[in-house]
């Protein structure tokens, strides 16, 4: 049944739309977090905010948010969606190769970070369940919010990363453990505990190999019909799956969602499966960003500033300094440990859970759970000063100590061909022939296929979408080879990419020479009609045939090239070629 126009769900829907669409150019211009925007949106149209004002200004209804709790499960799909694009950026060899970081440093920091706390609070006059409760649930770091500032590729996001794996794995042992400190639920929590264990692995095992089995197949087939649509309803089918398996199975959907994009990252479609649901992830994520605003209450937090500050605060300090001193014996040097102790200080979304578990086994009063709930959101709000803080220090101390501030490196793919069909085959094995490195691009899957059995590095992606074109690290490519029949498509793509990277060589397949005139214009550097090379080889082969010389043939082909494409430049209102470039293909002619 639709929605009526004036009910909540489809206001508070529009709002979030709204939001999402306002939030990130708006905060970009003035180079804010949209982050930071996200959270204060929640705080301006929240139930506390201009949310409370409904009933005496009705219009305000159609740009506030009522129910919190009517946007919570998009707030849950936005960090299902974030640990999958995670898990698309990862593999199975570097998570094994994380290792000893995930169950070492990670269990470490959770470890102490929660026996820290949890000693402050039992000092505090906290009861030794509730205070160890509290601990753990304090000592969870955001995913959401980290991750998406520090990245996976820097030193500071992997070792940030190698934590939250450990902490998303612990949340469903620690909310069992929980339940288990229950009064007279002891047997029943610690037997559901083993039973998650036992069944938590059967069902990982068969994503596992149900994943290597059908994966492939279904986007395969996902693939042959050129429809982004099915390709994006394949992927939200895995996730959703792998998410349902898991939590059946009593582990949080979180770790089927991740466990579903390190598959996808096994296989050839996970650069389109992450161009694809980039969008639904980054406003999944906007949605459980407002949720977090949402549940500051302003008014409280003024009736209560003395004892929330100093609960952040203490909160804040207590995993600065265990985060800081576990990274320190890691050996990892001190740039690093500051920014990533700071960039992990704050309590998480995963905070929020784990207090309504321990508020339900009654180990902490509602109250008491209420107001952790407030110092967790306000935690979440000052996440992004506290990695600005961290990479300040960090840029400090590593300058102190004589330490060049590290340059982020990524190896550039050489050159990068777009289209592999005949032409860009033949390019291939030139490139190959001379041993220069190339990637390709191709949106037949059964010619990447093809193509990968035959040892070629082609990746399967469709450049309509230009998600995928800026996800070529083309500012490290040697080349840009554009060889698809598509004149319209090859344009658009041209003037794209010399738009931000001006001075990539940019080789274009033309089908004439009006359509070379509109490359040229388009910013390539060199365009090369079919018309005009079928005509010259034509002529090549008459010629000697003809009882002509190979050497004044080849110099007059060469200095008719030159000629041809001069007059298609000048045609598109370009300046002549350089005459140090003609002199030098004379040279090699002759």
């Amino acid at each position: 049944m639709p929605l009526p126009i004036d009910s909540t769900p489809f206001s508070d829907s529009l709002v979030i739309l709204g939001a999402a669409g306002l939030v990130i150019p708006a905060f970009a211009r003035f180079r804010v977090n949209p982050v930071i925007g996200f959270i204060l949106v929640g705080v301006l149209v929240g139930p506390a905010g201009l949310g409370a004002l409904v009933d005496r200004f009705p219009l305000l209804f159609h740009v506030t948010i009522t129910d919190r709790h009517s946007i919570d499960p998009f707030a849950e799909f936005g960090i299902v969606l974030l640990l999958f694009s995670i898990g698309l950026e990862l593999s199975f060899r570097r998570l094994w190769a994380m290792r000893s970081q995930v169950f070492g440093l990670g269990a470490s920091e959770l470890l102490v970070s929660g026996v820290a706390i949890a000693g402050a609070l039992f000092l505090l006059g906290q009861g030794l369940p509730g205070a160890m409760g509290l601990g753990l649930a304090l000592a969870l770091s955001s995913t959401a919010l980290v991750l998406p500032m520090a990245g996976t590729t820097s030193l500071v996001g992997r070792t940030a990363f190698s934590m939250l794996l450990f902490e998303d794995l612990a949340l469903v042992p620690i909310i069992f453990a929980l339940g288990a400190l229950a009064p007279n639920a002891q047997d029943a929590g610690w037997g559901g505990l083993v039973d998650t264990l036992i069944w938590g692995s059967v069902a990982i095992a068969a994503l596992f190999v149900g994943g290597r089995l059908i994966l492939p197949r279904l986007f395969a087939q996902a693939a042959r019909t050129k429809s982004p649509e099915l390709f994006l309803s394949a992927s939200l089918l895995v996730v959703i799956v792998a998410s349902m398996v898991t939590t059946a199975a009593g582990l949080s959907p979180i770790v089927g969602a991740l466990l579903a994009g390190l598959l996808i990252a096994e296989t050839e479609y996970h650069t389109e499966v992450e161009v694809i649901t980039a969008p639904f992830k980054g406003l999944a994520l906007g949605v459980f960003l407002i949720t977090v605003g949402m549940s500051l209450d302003l008014r409280s937090i003024a009736e209560n500033w003395l004892s929330l500050a100093a609960a952040v605060g203490g909160v804040v300090l207590i995993k600065a300094l265990v985060t800081g001193a576990m990274l320190r014996v890691a050996r990892l040097r001190r740039g690093v440990a500051a920014e990533t102790s700071l960039l992990m200080a704050s309590p998480s979304e995963t905070t929020l859970i784990v207090l309504a578990t321990a508020a339900q086994a009654q180990l902490i009063q509602p109250s008491t759970a209420a107001f952790w709930q407030t110092v967790t959101a306000i935690g979440l709000t000052i996440t992004p000063l506290l990695a600005m803080i961290g990479k300040r220090a960090a840029r400090k101390i590593d300058l102190a100590a004589g330490v060049e501030e590290p340059q982020p490196h990524a190896e550039g793919p050489g050159a990068v061909i777009i289209g592999f069909g005949r032409v860009g085959h033949m390019v291939a094995d030139m490139l190959r022939a001379h041993d220069k490195p190339f990637i390709a691009v191709e949106s037949n899957i059964d010619t990447v296929a093809a193509a990968r059995r035959d040892g070629y590095p082609v990746i399967f992606g469709d450049v309509v979408r230009p998600e995928l074109v800026d996800r070529l690290n083309l500012g490290r490519a040697t080349a840009l080879i554009l060889t698809m029949d598509e004149p319209v498509l090859t344009v658009r793509i041209a003037r794209r990419v010399r738009g931000w990277v001006p001075n990539l060589t940019i080789v274009a397949r033309a089908r004439d020479a009006t359509h070379a005139a509109e490359l040229y214009a388009a910013g390539v550097t060199e365009a090369v009609p079919e018309t005009l090379e079928s005509s010259l080889q034509l002529s090549e082969a008459v010629l000697v045939e003809m009882g002509v010389a190979m050497g004044p043939v080849i110099a007059s082909i060469h200095e008719k090239r030159d000629e041809l494409r001069r007059a298609i430049r000048e045609g598109a209102g370009l300046e002549r070629e350089p005459r140090l470039r003609r002199t030098r293909r004379s040279e090699v002619a002759g």
